[in-house]
């Protein structure tokens, strides 16, 4: 198993923007101190690189670029009124969305069958020209894009159990049908989208997978969702690749929503997508997205990836 971090990461603090902000440094560090805590679990660390702005491009506009950039240049400011960056973000959203990167091509070169990316900010929010829900570029589109357009996977599957929709993500690829996107989140908050109707649209109809869960929702449905919606999909679609936005806010502990999952209900759905990719033999990535209670996100990432070790 590889890991892909980055000290600079921790440098996207939203705290001279927005005091109090979930999206904080300190989630990183509590993930990465529990795992030191278990000798990284086996994990082979690697330095996450930066990514150029031609892989940021993979999946965004040049002008939305630009303009993260150049943000960032004159010390960052609020995007809108729950996304942030400091000068130090343009470094760290490199970082993150280099991970990404990086990490597919270590996977799709053979060098080892799973990986994991505990970079931020997030990215699953993020479209083609805009920031936001936290997320400066979507990391995991990236990642797809790159390995479909320069490493030879012909198809790719992302899952997305994050409890608020990537919106970002379904919208760069509504049109495509060789990125089958599937996503279980909780209906009626942010970001709104992902009504169960919405499949994709063009040559992409068919290609994406909504599955909205109410309020209150726990690891049961969640798991019949995984295995008897998404995972047959994932099988008749045949990918060269499965990657997952790894967010950890369905804890039943995160402030940011109302679903009621398990620390043990990551590992759970680890365990599914991993022998899945197994199955279809398919390398297995994943990319950090959202988890606000700390101490939760913490368990579940360890969670994860202690499935993910055996």
């Amino acid at each position: 198993m590889l890991y892909f971090s980055h000290p600079a990461c921790l440098d996207h603090d939203p705290a001279p923007v927005m005091p109090g902000h979930p999206e904080r440094p300190e989630r990183l560090r509590a993930i990465e101190g529990a795992l030191a805590e278990r000798d990284w679990l086996g994990a082979e660390r690697r330095e996450a690189p930066l990514a150029s702005e031609a892989e940021l491009e993979l999946a965004h506009s040049a002008e939305h670029v630009r303009g993260i950039r150049e943000l960032c240049a004159r010390g960052g400011g609020a995007i809108d009124p729950d996304t942030y960056a400091v000068e130090a973000s343009w470094e760290a959203a490199r970082r993150a969305s280099g991970g990404a990167g990086a990490m597919v091509r270590a996977l799709l070169a053979g060098e080892d069958g799973i990986g994991f990316c505990g970079t931020r900010p997030a990215g699953h929010h993020a479209e083609r020209e805009r920031a936001m829900g936290f997320c400066l570029f979507d990391n995991v589109a990236i990642a797809a894009e790159l390995a479909i357009r320069e490493l030879g996977a012909q198809r790719v599957l992302i899952v997305d159990w994050d409890v608020h929709h990537g919106n970002g993500t379904a919208e760069i690829f509504r049109q495509r049908a060789d990125v089958l996107v599937a996503s279980i989140h909780q209906g009626g908050i942010f970001p709104g989208s992902g009504a169960r109707e919405d499949t994709g649209s063009g040559p992409g109809e068919g290609f994406s997978i909504n599955l909205p869960v109410p309020s209150g929702s726990t690891e049961e449905l969640w798991l019949e969702l995984l295995d008897e919606v998404i995972l047959p999909a994932g099988r008749e679609f045949e990918p060269s690749l499965m990657l997952v936005s790894a967010g950890f806010d369905a804890h039943h502990a995160d402030p940011l929503a109302s679903c009621a999952l398990e620390t043990s209900s990551f590992g759970r759905m680890a365990t599914l997508v991993r022998d899945f990719a197994a199955e279809i033999n398919a390398p297995l990535g994943a990319v950090l997205e959202g988890g606000y209670d700390v101490d939760a996100l913490a368990e579940c990432v360890v969670a994860t990836l202690e499935a993910w070790s055996d």
